[in-house]
């Protein structure tokens, strides 16, 4: 007695969980695709022969009206007793929020549709074959009726409920699917339109041919007026089914296709963070997946270009996916923009490490955004330093003047920003080369030449200038009249290490501190 209540107990408990999972959807659609089986099978027997060969309702014997009752029981009982069996497992391993990745289970979700395919398709052969052996004792025309009834039955059964156990199940596809999408096994696209073929046009022609041959063969007693009714019959049965069959199969394809076009007009308008869901298991599902390796890839390509714009410049960036990454340079005419800190050394002992790190940073982010607004893109940061090219790697109108431009706007940002810390900025132009140098496993675009030597001497000089600002002559001949006339040509000197005079030229501004 304890043993039978705990066995009750145990039912009752599972019956509410079940209740909460999708399984008693997918029971009800499994009744409904065997319905309208049973539906096509009674169809057939009453209007798919000719009359006389037909089998209306009052016809059916005693025996297979007991039969038919006895074994509607049984197999509901049998197949949903099999459906939980099957299905239990899979809704226990998707029901767990924290799981752990179970093999088994989630080869039996992608698997599932068909399980239960194969449950009804049992089903069906087994009462076909009771129901026309019993018919055999009868009359054998009896029999191969019903044998062909139940076999159309069971085609129509099996396809419906295949399509809609993957509907109520791609939340548990989805999740089976996550880890390997190509492990799983489904039917193609073109297995199921195929399957739907069949059922919908092949079959019904097939019969309606047997029909003909039938009554050649003298096989079926009836004359051709007699005939119209059954092909007449078929020839519905196929178009309804057909509106059916198509229904599901488009709406099979059509779904994970609009999936599909929404996440890529998402890309298109530059969102890569977007992932479609894969619950197919066929074709589409590996489409499916392919979109998301996809997009990731894009993601991931996207992640460096930006992290690789991030460290050489974005024109550089630009260039070298555009142009490629081959060793050398080419001869431009450049602006050339230096800009350092005076005493970083003196800094660096009064001041605690993390403060020198947060006032680097905050230098660098106004150089990077001052030469960035006209143009320019920092080439290199050299501890407390910073060089700055203005017409390489692109092309760009008044390179000069934009350089001499960005240094005026320059001192003054930084007079705001930095406090008390002192800077010099040197300006030059000319002819440099730029391009890439240093090995086909490491490299680096830089320009070299005269004008950035010369605007580095320039810094050194511009940090004993009032106005920390010193640009060369030549920046000033080559750049537009109107940024010329913020300049003052003044004097020449010798910078080190380059054996000619330099022109001096300083802006038109004021000093940098006030006393």
């Amino acid at each position: 007695m304890v043993r039978q209540r705990s066995q009750w107990s145990k039912g009752v408990h599972l019956a509410r969980w079940l209740v909460h999972t999708p399984w008693p959807i997918l029971a009800l659609d499994m009744l409904r695709a065997n319905l309208i089986g049973a539906l096509f099978t009674f169809a057939f027997l009453r209007f798919g022969m000719p009359l006389q060969d037909s089998i209306s309702l009052d016809e059916i014997t005693a025996l297979n009206q007991v039969i038919f009752a006895v074994y509607l029981i049984i197999a509901m009982l049998v197949g949903g007793f099999l459906s939980i069996q099957l299905s239990l497992p899979v809704l226990v391993w998707h029901r767990r929020r924290t799981r752990l990745d179970n093999e088994s289970a989630r080869r039996r979700a992608l698997a599932l549709p068909m399980l239960l395919s194969a449950v009804n398709a049992g089903l069906w052969l087994v009462g076909g074959v009771l129901f026309t052996l019993v018919n055999l004792t009868v009359s054998n025309k009896n029999a191969f009726i019903v044998a062909i009834a139940s076999f159309i039955g069971a085609m129509v059964t099996c396809a419906l409920s295949f399509m809609q156990a993957e509907k109520v199940l791609r939340p548990i596809t989805v999740a089976a699917m996550a880890n390997d999408p190509d492990s799983a096994t489904a039917p193609s696209v073109t297995t199921r339109i195929t399957v739907f073929w069949v059922i919908s046009a092949v079959a019904p022609m097939l019969v309606i041919v047997g029909l003909i041959v039938l009554h050649r063969l003298g096989f079926i007693d009836s004359d051709s007026t007699g005939l119209e009714r059954p092909i007449l019959w078929m020839a519905l049965s196929a178009l309804a089914f057909s509106l059916l069959a198509i229904f599901r199969v488009v709406s099979a394809i059509n779904d994970p296709i609009k999936q599909l076009r929404r996440a890529q007009s998402e890309v298109s308008a530059g969102n890569l963070d977007v992932a479609v869901k894969i619950y197919d298991g066929s074709d589409l599902g590996l489409l499916q997946a392919g979109f998301n390796d996809m997009v990731a890839d894009l993601r991931e390509r996207q992640q460096l270009r930006n992290l690789f714009g991030r460290y050489v410049g974005e024109d550089v960036a630009r260039k070298a996916i555009e142009t490629g990454t081959e060793l050398g340079g080419e001869e431009r005419y450049v602006g050339v923009l230096f800009v350092d800190i005076v005493g970083s050394t003196r800094l660096a002992v009064n001041r605690p490490p993390r403060e020198i790190v947060e006032l680097l940073n905050e230098f660098f982010r106004v150089v990077v955004a001052v030469v960035g607004r006209h143009g320019g893109f920092v080439n290199k940061f050299q501890g407390d330093a910073a060089l700055a090219i203005f017409g390489a790697p692109l092309d760009l109108d008044d390179f000069a003047g934009r350089a001499l431009a960005s240094a005026r706007e320059l001192r003054a940002e930084l007079y705001e920003t930095l406090g008390d810390t002192d800077i010099g900025i040197g300006i030059s132009a000319g002819k440099a080369i730029a391009g890439h140098i240093g090995a086909e496993q490491r490299l680096e675009y830089t320009v070299i030449g005269d004008p950035v030597n010369e605007a580095a001497r320039l810094t050194e000089l511009a940090k004993d200038e009032p106005t920390r600002v010193l640009g060369s002559a030549r920046a000033v001949f080559l750049a537009s009249r109107e940024e010329a006339e913020h300049w003052d040509i003044g004097e020449g000197v010798e910078l080190r290490g380059r054996g000619i005079e330099t022109l001096l030229a300083r802006p038109l501004m004021a000093p940098y501190r006030q006393d």
